[in-house]
């Protein structure tokens, strides 16, 4: 037999090969970057249409403050946001987030290929230490490449609505000043936290989800195969990875908001200052929107990919 095939958008090793060629991601010898490309940006266009109004909720809770908040929970800040700015206010600075989706799996796959094949065995197989090591590898780049920058746009426009400000008329407004006001180092404010957060995410997510694949499957091809349990899976492997990484992202929230600069020598300053004024419960703050989210990002990822490479 062949060595196992790997294949670059693949969240598991050469060594997991049968079980993505059971989800229907056959190896195909016509398949190259452009492909790829477009089945990543497809998947994370859809993923970031359905999950980003419970981002924007869950960065609203996050930027309010703890002894005067805006908002009671969840549904309060939907409601208002509704209320103040019709359906189309949840979706407020998403354009980023959702045009940045392509270019965050891109840069994900891509880091997590180069490490996993430097990292497999003669066999093609990976440890799930090594597993997890390519993942955050993965998380790095994709932190650099494309999260920063994009959900520093996404937050900036959000907190300028919250606070009623109006810098900006939308996110390629935001872009244009902050690149003219404060430079390409405008977009990477936060950058910090929001590589610790993406490589535990990612850490954490690839053998998370393999693990339970085939708890719930076992060696049973067919269940294997449907992209119900892979969503399933990829949902769980979500919202654990969550819970490893609210304070990371709420520092990195705080770091990118409109007052950031004035309010925060860096992301150690910014972690001690909520931990002082706010208590360290804050750093869950936002954890349930969140947790929904994730869930549904990860989940739809992997529901959607193998159904997209049946067809492309």
């Amino acid at each position: 037999a062949g060595s196992p095939q790997h294949f670059p958008w693949s969240p598991l090793p050469p060594g997991g090969g049968a079980h993505f060629r059971a989800m229907g991601l056959k190896s195909d010898p016509n398949e190259g970057p452009l492909r790829t490309f477009i089945k990543g940006f497809l998947t994370g266009f859809i993923e970031a249409i359905v999950c980003y109004p419970t981002e924007f909720v869950k960065t609203q809770l996050q930027l309010q403050s703890k002894s005067n908040p805006e908002f009671k929970g969840i549904m309060d800040c939907a409601k208002k946001t509704v209320a103040a700015n019709g359906f189309m206010g949840l979706y407020r600075g998403a354009a980023p987030l959702i045009i940045g989706s392509s270019g965050k799996q891109a840069a994900r796959w891509t880091g997590y290929k180069t490490m996993s094949s430097h990292l497999t065995d003669d066999k093609g197989n990976l440890t799930m230490i090594n597993r997890s090591f390519a993942g955050a590898c993965g998380g790095f780049t994709e932190a650099v490449f494309a999260v920063t920058p994009i959900e520093t746009l996404k937050t900036r426009v959000t907190d300028d609505m919250r606070r009623g400000t109006k810098n900006y008329t939308g996110s390629l407004d935001a872009f244009m000043k902050i690149l003219k006001n404060e430079g390409p180092s405008g977009l990477y404010r936060g950058v910090v936290p929001t590589i610790a957060k993406q490589s535990t995410n990612q850490a954490i997510r690839f053998p998370t989800q393999f693990y339970f694949m085939q708890l719930a499957c076992g060696d049973d091809k067919e269940k294997m195969a449907n992209p119900i349990y892979n969503g399933l899976a990829g949902a769980v492997a979500g919202g654990v990875s969550v819970l490893a990484t609210m304070p990371q992202d709420t520092i990195k929230t705080r770091m990118q908001g409109e007052q950031a600069k004035e309010l925060y020598k860096g992301t150690m300053d910014c972690a001690m200052q909520i931990m002082k004024n706010e208590g360290p419960m804050f750093f869950y703050a936002g954890t349930w929107p969140r947790m929904i989210r994730v869930s549904l990002d990860v989940g739809i990822t992997f529901l959607i990919f193998p159904l997209l490479s049946k067809y492309m």
